[in-house]
């Protein structure tokens, strides 16, 4: 690689040469390159780590396919870190198979007890859209890094439906602590429960309550709601012990 290309690097932590080649970049965005080679021993590997990777694959495809155009999914094979991306379904990132390990898959490579899930993290495609990341280490039998899975979500598409869906459910703030109206049917089981609620706070019966009592229960029956409910005022006349045309005189 001559010395006058550029380079652009992701959050994610690819990054991409003026030529297309792609290779892994440090915390503070300079190239780690030594002798055209990636940082970091190669993963000896045990018998089964093929099969492993293999299925693995199968994984990648069935989770791409299940949010097609909007997640990309890469499977990494970290025992080749210089070739490590092994299978990619939804290419979002212009990246292609054989290109190397990000600065995650190095650590781990380095690394055996690095986190094997760091989930939802903010990232970057190449060309600016943010995204969120998900990116699942996985071991052999002998304990080794040998595969990433990475999920990287195209949030850029979500964001509208977001704002949309928040303004949809969004409240007037001036009627949030008060509710307006109850969205239900005043039944004369509600109405009983009410008016025995009240008598059994005065440690009494509906019937025996005093007058005054009576008249402020009535009208807060009434600014409340229930008298809109049908046969309320003969249902609250029984309950209290009274005439409906008291019940009537009582809301004055």
């Amino acid at each position: 690689m001559s010395g006058s290309d550029t380079t652009t690097t992701t959050t994610e932590g690819w990054a991409m040469t003026s030529e297309g080649n792609s290779h892994a970049s440090g915390q503070d965005g300079t190239q780690q390159l030594r002798d055209g080679r990636l940082p970091g021993p190669a993963v000896s590997g045990t018998p089964g780590d093929e099969h492993l990777l293999d299925e693995l694959e199968k994984v990648a495809q069935g989770l791409g396919r299940m949010f097609p155009g909007i997640c990309e999914v890469v499977l990494h094979d970290l025992r080749d870190p210089d070739h490590a991306i092994r299978f990619i379904e939804n290419n979002l990132s212009g990246r292609q198979v054989g290109e190397s390990a990000t600065e995650l898959g190095l650590a781990r490579i380095r690394d055996p007890h690095y986190p094997s899930v760091i989930q939802n993290y903010a990232n970057q495609f190449p060309d600016g859209r943010p995204a969120k990341s998900t990116s699942i280490g996985i071991k052999n039998a002998a304990g080794q890094y040998i595969a990433a899975l990475c999920l990287n979500l195209d949030i850029s598409t979500l964001s509208p439906i977001t704002l949309t869906l928040s303004n949809l459910v969004a409240t007037n703030p001036e009627h949030r602590d008060v509710p307006l109206e109850t969205l239900r049917d005043r039944s004369r089981r509600e109405l009983r429960e009410v008016i025995e609620t009240a008598a059994a706070e005065r440690s009494t019966t509906p019937r025996a309550l005093p007058r005054e009592a009576k008249k402020a229960l009535v009208r807060r029956l009434c600014e409340d709601g229930y008298f809109d409910t049908r046969n309320a005022a003969q249902t609250i006349a029984d309950l209290l012990g009274i005439s409906r045309a008291s019940v009537y005189s009582y809301t004055k």
